[in-house]
C-alpha cells in the first residue's frame, strides 16, 4: 500500500498526510465528524455516539497501514519521518 502519512518523529504513531490521498482521508474525517456532531449530537446521541464508534477505528486503520514506515517508536531524526 502507498504511503498516504508521514511517520512521527518523536513516539509511535503519525504525523501530517504526505500524499492527497492522506489529505482527502483527513478532510473526509474531519467532516463526517464535524457534520455529525452538529447534526446529531445533541438531538440523537445515541446515533452520534455510533458513527463515531465506526469511523474513528476506520480512519485509525488507515492511517496505521498508510503511515510511512509504519508506526513504532521513534526517538528523534529518522530516515522515515517528516
Amino acid at each position: 500500500m502507498a504511503d498516504w502519512f508521514y511517520a512521527k518523529r518523536y513516539g509511535v504513531g503519525a504525523s501530517l498526510p504526505c500524499a492527497w490521498q492522506g489529505w482527502v482521508v483527513l478532510i473526509a474525517f474531519l467532516v463526517v465528524m464535524f457534520g455529525s456532531a452538529w447534526l446529531f449530537a445533541e438531538t440523537r446521541p445515541v446515533l452520534f455516539i455510533a458513527i463515531l464508534a465506526m469511523v474513528v477505528p476506520a480512519f485509525i486503520f488507515i492511517v496505521w497501514r498508510t503511515t510511512k514506515g509504519g508506526w513504532k517508536m521513534r526517538m528523534g531524526k529518522d530516515e522515515d519521518t517528516l
